[in-house]
């Protein structure tokens, strides 16, 4: 009897094993397939078609802090989204060249590129590369795009793209030892460091590295528009000679994207609106505020528990609070997640952002939808500051997006 028990139970055993391996192999064979897939990009919304150029710039007056020689001059990757005239002699824009994408997947490796990714060669967004900028307006404002922490300048592509449809001329930039990877066409790669990557400390040493690192990005903004007046001035292809207009330039920045927003706002008068997308507030304007037109944008995080989240809700109120009633603005969007606002929802594999959303990491709004309102409330709050349009376009998006509610503390969880 012991025997027959026994017998039966290493079949049972058995059984299950060959199962899981079944189930094992064919969820691996599944995400080798949709690694290959064609990602198409939400289509930018304005009329305008959308160009890109990139520039490698380096700021002779600095050093890099982060670079693990000494000595070594900040350099730059910027990227240009822009209205475009598109003609024969265009193309369509990669998402990223093979260089960079060669690159990412040796940094990532086969896991993380290959199973948990989408190829970033098959991923279409809606640029072209070679087109003369669109001859529809004299000038075009400006609008810093910052990405957050060490993600890349790519990873905004969508809402880089809809800016530009709407008449933007959009700049963002990459930087050595801070991005993620920062690839160059001769062949450098540099990667992220640990003095730079304050997602991985503690929160009070990461607060005080962000805050340090926030203010290094500051500099690489102004320096960029600094760069751009040069282009306006004297640019050798004639593309933008003339018809940068930086009497407008607005800021919008995602996570510690949106810090560095607020704080250069606060800083820098050239800024004449800002965005901070889910991003904690850091430095002086947590204290002093700011004086310009200024839109928190926020994700769902009424799930999340800990000592953080009210510390969070305390600093947007603080600079919330003291800016003037009728340039102050802030909304909530109901199940949207941290990455909500980025290209990552589309790039990674669906079934890792299904888990989390399965395990309640991340919110359950569809990520086409997250870019649109996204997308919505970013042009349309810089189309009121920068373009004059009415601010009823603003306090209408809560009803055109049923999603979007119009009160900071609804994104945070109560009763902690």
């Amino acid at each position: 009897m012991l025997k027959r028990i026994l017998i039966r139970a290493v079949k049972a055993i058995g059984v299950l094993l060959l199962s899981a391996l079944i189930c094992i192999t064919a969820l691996l064979g599944w995400l080798w397939l949709d690694h290959s897939r064609d990602t198409i990009l939400p289509a930018p919304t304005g009329a305008y078609p959308v160009g890109r150029v990139t520039y490698d710039w380096t700021d002779g007056a600095r050093l890099n802090p982060y670079a693990p020689v000494a000595g070594t001059k900040q350099e730059l990757v910027a990227w240009l989204w822009y209205p475009a005239a598109v003609t024969p002699s265009s193309h369509p824009a990669e998402y990223l060249p093979a260089y960079w994408i060669s690159a990412l997947e040796h940094h990532e490796g086969f896991v993380l590129y290959r199973l948990l990714s989408r190829d970033l060669s098959r991923v279409r967004p809606h640029s072209w590369t070679n087109a003369d900028l669109s001859p529809y307006e004299p000038a075009y404002p400006v609008v810093v795009l910052r990405a957050g922490g060490g993600a890349m300048s790519s990873d905004y592509t969508s809402i880089a793209e809809d800016l530009a449809s709407h008449g933007y001329i959009v700049v963002s930039m990459d930087a050595p030892y801070r991005t993620v990877i920062t690839a160059f066409p001769d062949g450098r790669v540099a990667y992220r460091n640990t003095q730079s990557d304050f997602d991985s400390m503690p929160y009070a040493v990461g607060e005080k590295a962000a805050t340090q690192l926030m203010g290094v990005w500051i500099e690489d903004v102004k320096f960029v528009l600094r760069q751009l007046q040069e282009l306006d001035a004297n640019d050798p292809t004639g593309r933008f000679k003339g018809r940068i207009d930086l009497q407008r330039v607005g800021i919008v920045g995602h996570s510690l994207g949106g810090a560095t927003a607020a704080q250069f706002c606060h800083d820098d008068a050239q800024c004449k609106a800002g965005i901070d997308i889910d991003g904690i507030p850091f430095g002086s304007v947590i204290q002093e505020s700011l004086h310009q037109p200024f839109f928190f944008i926020l994700s769902d995080h009424r799930k999340e528990r800990g000592p953080e989240p009210p510390l969070v809700e305390g600093k947007m109120k603080s600079i919330y609070n003291k800016l003037p009633a009728d340039t102050r603005w802030q909304v909530t969007i109901d199940g949207a997640n941290h990455f909500s606002f980025s290209d990552q929802m589309f790039t990674k594999s669906p079934v890792m952002i299904m888990a989390l959303q399965t395990v309640g990491v991340m919110g359950k709004l569809k990520k086409r939808r997250g870019i649109e309102i996204a997308d919505a409330c970013v042009h349309t709050f810089f189309d009121v500051y920068l373009k004059g349009a009415s601010k009823e376009q603003l306090t209408g998006l809560p009803s055109q997006y049923p999603e979007v509610h119009a009160d900071l503390t609804r994104a945070f969880p109560k009763n902690q």
